[in-house]
């Protein structure tokens, strides 16, 4: 996490029925991924800017469709971590420290490529959900469960459709 928000709770009381050591475990679960789902939403939109080839058009919307997604669920992540009470990540280098999902290094040669590591970027945040979700259940945490159900199903939807395009 950034060196500034590390383990930084807010220093305004918060009674929402989570004790403070299991809203500490699901914040920083939930940091963690914040920063592989940001990572994927980077990844994403880059490969948008990108793409080329015979498939450029229905790639090109497609990867629009998963950045605008993974913007999205970031954003309620962020959310989600503040109203338990603790700070976000939000810098490059906490993302690259804490993210499940790599950046690369280069463009990729081609499309089948993006395709590929948007793929594996999404099981990685589904498996990555399926944790979080359980650290949230050890917490009775039933709101960041049910954000982790969501998840899920959108990162298992997400790997199946780049999986079927994948000759």
């Amino acid at each position: 996490m950034d060196a500034q928000t590390t383990g930084m709770m807010d220093t305004k009381e918060v009674n929402i029925g989570l004790d403070q050591e299991g809203r500490k475990h699901v914040a920083d679960a939930l940091s963690g991924f914040l920063a592989s789902t940001y990572t994927l939403y980077m990844k994403a939109l880059y490969y948008h800017w990108n793409v080329t080839g015979p498939h450029f058009h229905s790639l090109h919307e497609l990867f629009e469709q998963h950045y605008e997604d993974l913007h999205e669920a970031g954003d309620e992540l962020a959310e989600r971590i503040r109203a338990l009470g603790h700070f976000t990540p939000g810098t490059f280098q906490a993302y690259a420290e804490m993210s499940s999902v790599k950046e690369d290094d280069v463009l990729p040669k081609d499309s089948e490529y993006m395709v590929k590591n948007l793929l594996k970027g999404h099981e990685t945040c589904s498996r990555e959900a399926r944790k979080v979700l359980k650290i949230a259940e050890e917490a009775e945490d039933e709101v960041t469960v049910d954000m982790m159900v969501a998840r899920m199903s959108t990162h298992e939807e997400a790997a199946w459709m780049l999986r079927s395009t994948i000759e």
